[in-house]
Order: structure tokens, then C-alpha cells, then sequence
């Protein structure tokens, strides 16, 4: 499914917190004839009043209305265009209706704050326009999708235009004459209301952010028109039984840490019609106490949102584009309404970033609070979300360390994330040094580029973004897991083991059944610190259980120039060959081979400044493959972006392991390098009955074992583990042993040869 453009500069004139109007049946609502039944709902005349008084004083508040002015004064002078739909997204017409929305909301807004007719009498006339135009249209020439929308080339983009014009509508309806108010009620949001909700009820029923927008919309108009028929079904779903609808959407979409179904990326996106809706549900129904229900998940997802970001930019899982990050517009109304409603000085620190705030009372709010300087840190720190309704569903666990700019581990051990989502269960990224390390592709597509088929998905999103191999987790026999059927995955979420933290350690393990038939495979990721190391490493160990002989590769996809291959391997010089011929082995190139080999390797990259070395081995011999993405790509569709692969052929039981360690600096303005070659001297694993060791030598001697039980959720089970000159004692899932320093952290008690 197809995500419309982004939101409007402007999120303005968006809701507020006020006494609630009289709802009205729809059959009053289509007739009324006194402009004082008119007069806004979303933001209150006292509020518009307080806004005009007080905006000026707040610079964030009154930089945002001068660009509104600055840009809707611009396009007025352009004069109105409402086109015949015709154009996919990213054409012209597209974008022209999209203009228009952004116009009616700007308008809207600005007519309330400075009491210019001139603002009032633009929004009407394209009102009126669109009031002629719409009960013309069919089904979009252009639509591509399964429901094709009338303005746009898909439903979803109708449900985002209504969201944004109706607020601008609110501000102005009780300037309109009764002619032209009924009108643009009847021909246009009334008209658009019934095509979203009762002629696209699979569409507006669904569980999905699809149906969210629609919802929103629907149920913003309602209150607007003051109707209550429009308001239930959005709250409840078309049938008005509770088994679809906003409601729904929130006990099934959000789990109870308030994280999204469908990943970071779809988070951001859908936060915008839960957040919006839901304040204007607020305000107009203030019993039902929307920002309460489930224990507030809707504010703990705009904090969520806040957490699985790095550097400014979300986690790009599932059907992810690179570039979004805490300053788009859908976190910018997040973070002012969830600051309106909770008074959380932190969610400042995030508004501070942004630079922006919404032209309402929210924003108002949230102007004047930077102003006083309330501000206080946002705190990222290690957590655990769980995924599903009920928190059962898996989890995304995020390991960080050394501050905003310092070490995340993220590990998507979360359900499918529905169509979105990709198949790639216990995939891991990292980041380091404010950079992408361990890089996720995200979605192949260049949104809204009309070059690049319109904007939409390319096909290589399916031959190769959602494709396991395209990520770094477990991929056996050459194909997906679920063998690509997402339906399949989504009935099959992997299952959180353990998540654990300390000062110097911080544990997360998972395992999935079900990805291949008779294979399950079992990750164990740390974080950990040690004061013989200039910055934590990752520690990984992936075990898999097989029926039957099968070829496991793990792919490491990762950004940076190689300096150093450590191991033995035939290049591929004069012409490069492509790995496979399927689930997105087409599409990499292979640049080197090594022969089948037992021992560890290592392989070094630097990136921006840093080096890394990868260290890893495996419990039987395998092939190290150096491959790169964008083979079989003859639009020139993807990005070119290396990948280390782990071959292991005819096993049944495998292991891998491994360690990835940030290290030195290069400076090239100062021409000086430090710390280039890696601190560790040694990767082992030490094989016990139910258990397995990790154990890292260090230069100088000294060692760091991480031990973790085959069944790390078992707490009280105790565990023995001897070989290799070690002996380790431990009760729980896992424990830490620090050689020659006396430490030991988790449930764990030391007890080593010498």
C-alpha cells in the first residue's frame, strides 16, 4: 500500500481543549441557517482571540505565522486552481490538490489570527470550486491502488486532504452565507465523508493507518458539521458496533509501550490522524477521556516515536525512506499536543530540534514554554517496546550506550508489521559516532519523484528491500522467510526472551519458529563496555536448529570503505558474477570468495572517522562472501551498498558468532590516525550442555566472556559451561565474566580456571 505526501507546512488550526459543542443529527447539520451554529469547533473563538493576542510575543509562534502569511500570500496571487484529477502522485495535479488543502488550512488559520476577510473569502471560493467539482468525479483515472481515491489516485491521499481543509473550513463557516456554507458542507465534506466511510467500508473498517486517516477525517467532519452519525462511525466503524474504527485501531495497532504495528516509519506517519482525531475528540467529547484510554497509549507512542530514532532520524525498518526524522510534521503536531496534554518538559527538548511549532493553541503553548526556557533534556536510554495489542507479539529491544551520539544496537525482534512490514525476524542495526553503521536498505522507492514511476514502490522493493538477505538476519536455503508471504508472518511473531541492562552490559535474545518449516533459530545480541576498549562492542551469537541438512547464510550489510579483509579470498576482478537468481540474490554482485574455513576472520571498514572490525566464526567451516546490492537493476533503481555474507552449506545445527568493535580515529584535515587496528586479540566460543560462552581476549591479556543460556528465559536454571582452560558457573539466562579485573555482572557468580 501506497503512503500519500507529506503533511502540510502548516498541521495548523488543529484542535484544541474547550468546552464541547452540541452534536446534531445530520439532518439538522445539512440545513442550518444561523452562522452562530456555525461557529469553530476544532479551535474556540476565545482561543483564536488568545492566539492573536499572545502569538506575537512567542518568536517560534510568530516566525511559523509569517511563513504561513508569507507562502499562502504567494499562492492567492497565483490565483485558485481546482484541475480534473488525472495525475498518479508526484504529477500535477496531484500536487495541485495537495497545494490547495495546504492553502484551505493556511487560510483558515490565518483569517482567525489577523481578522483579514481577504484569507476568509480565498478558502470559500476554493471551497465553492471544489464543491462544483466533486460530485462530478468517479473513481481516479490514475488509481492504482484497491481503492482509488476522486481527488487523488488513492483513497487515502481523499482522507488526508479532508483532514487538513475541514480544519480550515472550521475557521471560516460561520463567516459563509447559508447558501454557500450548505453548499460546501453537502458537496464536499458530507460528499467526501460518505465515499470514505459507507462506499469504501472494507477500506474504512480496516485496522491499518489507511483506515486511520479516513477515520480521522470522518470523524473530524462530524464534529464540524455537528453530526453524530459521522462521529460514531469513525469512533466505531460503519456499522457503529465498536468492531472497526478509531477505537479499534488503538486496542489493536499500539501495543501497551505505544509502539505502531507496522515500525518506526509507519509510526510517524499514522501519529498524525490518531493525534489530530483524537484531540478533536477531546475537546468536543471530553468524557470519553481519549488521552487516557489504554493507560494513555496515544501519548506513549509520540514518546516511542521520540525513542526509536537515532541522530534525528527513525529506525528504517519495514518499509522505511532514510531521510525522515523527529523534525516531519506529524511528530511536530505530536510533540505540541502531547505537551498541551501532559506538560512533559522533555518533549520540549524534542520541539527545540524541530524549530517549528503548529499554529494553534498547542503550539501557542508550546512557543511560549521555549521561551521561558522550560526546556529540559530528552532522555534516550535502553527499552524494551513490546509489539501486538497485548504485548505478545515480540518486541523491539534498543541497547544504548555513551549518549545521543553514542552506541544503539536495535533489534527487531517485533511481528510482521502487516504489508509494510519485511521479512527479516531477529534483524539487527547499529549505530555509532552519530552514523549508520549496520545498515537496514529501508524501502526502495523515491517518494512523490514522478521519474521514478510516479513515486510509488519500485518492483525492486519486493525483488530486494523486503527480501531477508537484504537484511542482517538468518536466511536459509537461499529463500525468505514465511517464503515472502507476509499473511503468513504476521500470524508468526517471534518470541522476546530476555531483555537485561546494567552498567556495563545491556542483553536482548530472541527466537522465531516458524520462518522456515522445521527451523529455529535463537539470537543473542549485547552491548557491552570494558575499560580496556575505547568504546563498547557488540557481541552476537545466532544458533539455529534444523530437521534436515540446509545452506544458512547471515548477511552483515554495512556502510564505510573496507580497509582490511582478514581473510584469504578469491576476487572477482576482471567481471563480477551475481550470487543467485532469486529472493533478492539477483540483485547482489559478488566482489570476493573465501574457501570453507573454521577459524575466526575479521573484516575492517572506516566511516566517518572511526574504524570498525567485525570478528567472526562459526561451529562449522563456512564461506566468507564480500558482496555489493544493484545487480539486476537496469533503472538504476538501488543504491549500491556492500554486504559481508556467512555461508555455511550441509548443516543441520549451526552457530555463528561475533563481535563488532569501533575503533581509533582518522583525521584527514589534521593527517593523523590513532587506534587503527583493533583491541581484541581473539574470538572464542566455549560449547557447554545448555549453554554457550562468548568469550572475547583482549590485548594486554585480559578477557570478557559473555554467557548465555540456550534458554535465556529461565531464570532459576543453573548452568555449567567448561572448556578451552574456562570454567563458568552461572544461575539465569545469562552472566558476564571479566578475567584478571574481579568483575562479574548479571545473576552471576565467577568461577574460571586460571
Amino acid at each position: 500500500m501506497i503512503r500519500p505526501t507529506s503533511l502540510s507546512l502548516l498541521l495548523a488550526a488543529t484542535l484544541a481543549l474547550s468546552a464541547a459543542p452540541v452534536l446534531m443529527p445530520a439532518a439538522h447539520a445539512a440545513t442550518t441557517q444561523h452562522a452562530a451554529d456555525a461557529a469553530p469547533v476544532l479551535v474556540t473563538l476565545d482561543e483564536w482571540k488568545a492566539m492573536t493576542a499572545q502569538g506575537k510575543s512567542a518568536p517560534l509562534f510568530a516566525k511559523e505565522q509569517a511563513k504561513a502569511a508569507k507562502e499562502l500570500d504567494k499562492q492567492i496571487k497565483r490565483g485558485i486552481d481546482v484541475p480534473v484529477p488525472k495525475d498518479p502522485g508526484g504529477g500535477y495535479t496531484h500536487e495541485q490538490h495537495k497545494r490547495n488543502y495546504q492553502a484551505i488550512e493556511a487560510a483558515g488559520t490565518l483569517y482567525r489570527l489577523t481578522g483579514d476577510m481577504r484569507y476568509a473569502e480565498y478558502a470559500r471560493d476554493m471551497l465553492l470550486q471544489y464543491a462544483k467539482l466533486y460530485p462530478t468525479l468517479g473513481p481516479h483515472p490514475a488509481g492504482r491502488s484497491e481503492v482509488p481515491g476522486r481527488l487523488f489516485w488513492q483513497t487515502l491521499n481523499d482522507s488526508v486532504w479532508v483532514v487538513h481543509a475541514i480544519a480550515g473550513y472550521d475557521a471560516i463557516r460561520d463567516t459563509l452565507s447559508a447558501a454557500d456554507r450548505k453548499s460546501i458542507d453537502d458537496n464536499v465534506f458530507r460528499a467526501m465523508a460518505r465515499f470514505m466511510s459507507d462506499e469504501s467500508a472494507d477500506n474504512f473498517n480496516k485496522i491499518h493507518n489507511h483506515a486511520t486517516w479516513a477515520v480521522a477525517a470522518v470523524g473530524m467532519s462530524g464534529y464540524v458539521l455537528r453530526d453524530e452519525t459521522l462521529v460514531n462511525k469513525a469512533l466505531k466503524g460503519t456499522k457503529q458496533d465498536g468492531n472497526a474504527g478509531f477505537l479499534k485501531q488503538i486496542d489493536q495497532l499500539f501495543s501497551p509501550d505505544g509502539y505502531y504495528e507496522e515500525g518506526p516509519y509507519y509510526q510517524r506517519y499514522a501519529l498524525a490522524p490518531f493525534i489530530l482525531f483524537a484531540d478533536a475528540i477531546a475537546r468536543n467529547e471530553p468524557q470519553r477521556k481519549i488521552f487516557q484510554y489504554r493507560d494513555g497509549v496515544l501519548l506513549k507512542a509520540v514518546d516511542t516515536l521520540v525513542q526509536t530514532s537515532y541522530g534525528g532520524y527513525f529506525f528504517p525498518l519495514n518499509d522505511a525512506i532514510l531521510d525522515k526524522g523527529v523534525d516531519t510534521e506529524e511528530l511536530v503536531a505530536g510533540i505540541d499536543i502531547a505537551y498541551a496534554q501532559t506538560g512533559d518538559a522533555r518533549l520540549l527538548a524534542v520541539a527545540q530540534q524541530q524549530k517549528r511549532v503548529l499554529l494553534s493553541p498547542e503550539g501557542l503553548a508550546v512557543a511560549q514554554a521555549l521561551q521561558e526556557k522550560k526546556a529540559k533534556p530528552f532522555a534516550f536510554h535502553p527499552t524494551l517496546l513490546r509489539d501486538g495489542g497485548d504485548g505478545t507479539q515480540g518486541a523491539m529491544a534498543i541497547l544504548r550506550m555513551n549518549g545521543d551520539d553514542g552506541q544503539t544496537l536495535v533489534m527487531k525482534n517485533t511481528t510482521q508489521g502487516m504489508g509494510h512490514g519485511h521479512f527479516d525476524k531477529l534483524n539487527w542495526i547499529f549505530y555509532d559516532n552519530g552514523q549508520r553503521v549496520v545498515t537496514d536498505y529501508g524501502a526502495a522507492r523515491f517518494l512523490n519523484v514522478e521519474a521514478k514511476q510516479g513515486g510509488i514502490y519500485l518492483p525492486e522493493n519486493k525483488s530486494w528491500a523486503k527480501q531477508t538477505v537484504a537484511h542482517n538476519t538468518l536466511v536459509v536455503d537461499e529463500t525468505s522467510h514465511f517464503d515472502g508471504d507476509w499473511k503468513i508472518g504476521e500470524q508468526r511473531p517471534p518470541k522476546q526472551l530476555l531483555f537485561a541492562t546494567s552498567d556495563d552490559t545491556q542483553v536482548s535474545a530472541a527466537r522465531m519458529e516458524g520462518a522456515y518449516p522445521g527451523v529455529s533459530f535463537t539470537r543473542t545480541m549485547a552491548l557491552v563496555s570494558h575499560p580496556e576498549l575505547s568504546e563498547p562492542v557488540v557481541i552476537d551469537l545466532l544458533r539455529v536448529h534444523g530437521d534436515k541438512p540446509a545452506r544458512y547464510d547471515l548477511p552483515l550489510h554495512y556502510a564505510g570503505h573496507v580497509m582490511q579483509v582478514g581473510f584469504k579470498a578469491e576476487r572477482a576482478l576482471a567481471e563480477r558474477p551475481v550470487l543467485g537468481k532469486d529472493n533478492g540474490y539477483q540483485h547482489l554482485w559478488v566482489d570476493a570468495v573465501s574457501q570453507p574455513a573454521s577459524e575466526q576472520r575479521t573484516l575492517e571498514w572506516l566511516l566517518d572517522g572511526r574504524f570498525y572490525t567485525y570478528r567472526f566464526a562459526g561451529s562449522a567451516p563456512s564461506r566468507a562472501i564480500l558482496a555489493e546490492s544493484g545487480a539486476n537493476d537496469p533503472d538504476f533503481n538501488l543504491r549500491r551498498e556492500p554486504v559481508l555474507i556467512q555461508r555455511m552449506d550441509g548443516q543441520k545445527d549451526a552457530t555463528f558468532f561475533g563481535v563488532l568493535e569501533p575503533h581509533g580515529e582518522y583525521n584527514g584535515t589534521a593527517e593523523y590516525v590513532r587506534g587503527a587496528n583493533s583491541r581484541i586479540d581473539k574470538l572464542e566460543r566455549v560449547r557447554g550442555s545448555d549453554a554457550d560462552v562468548i568469550v572475547l581476549t583482549i590485548a594486554g591479556g585480559k578477557t570478557l566472556a559473555l554467557a548465555v543460556a540456550d534458554d535465556p528465559d529461565k531464570a532459576d536454571v543453573e548452568h555449567h559451561v567448561s572448556g578451552n582452560g574456562y570454567d563458568y558457573r552461572w544461575r539465569g539466562g545469562w552472566a558476564r565474566f571479566d578475567a584478571k579485573s574481579g568483575a562479574a555482572s548479571g545473576a552471576a557468580q565467577q568461577a574460571k580456571t586460571p
